[in-house]
């Protein structure tokens, strides 16, 4: 079965979710704290083997006018670090723009307290990104 990653890719952390095995659904998985590329890509890494996954969807935040900005230039390097790192499974970019900022109404709208929103905010981005990216896929 086939199962696809979404990556909220931050400076800080970087929020992941994974899709159901029929997959119709993503389900946020964790917020990887980042420290190194090498701890970064070792914790993808443990996640890929468990769900056993085959395609990664990373959020590519883009410009208001859709170009890539300096923020999209990091998403871009690091997947070219996964890369280098042999993580060797097809990514597609999914346009990010406004995830972050839905995904923190959402949590405002449900009453989440700021710090618990901190914890998750990235893990939501993430189920968005996946959800979008099979949504326009019809997968």
């Amino acid at each position: 079965m086939d199962r696809l990653m979404g990556l909220d890719v931050g400076d800080r952390t970087i929020g992941v979710a994974v899709s159901d095995l029929l997959m119709i659904t993503a389900q946020g998985v964790t917020t990887i704290k980042r420290t190194n590329i090498k701890n970064d890509i070792n914790e993808l890494r443990k996640i890929i083997d468990e769900y056993q996954v085959t395609k990664i969807v990373a959020g590519l935040p883009k410009m208001l006018d859709g170009t890539v900005g300096i923020q999209g230039e990091k998403v871009l390097a690091f997947i070219e670090k996964m890369k280098q790192h042999h993580i060797d499974l097809p990514v597609e970019l999914e346009d990010e723009r406004f995830t972050t900022t839905m995904s923190e109404r959402m949590l405002i709208d449900a009453d989440v307290k700021r710090k618990k929103r901190k914890e998750v905010i990235d893990k939501l981005a993430a189920v968005q990104i996946l959800t979008g990216y099979m949504q326009r896929k019809k997968l």
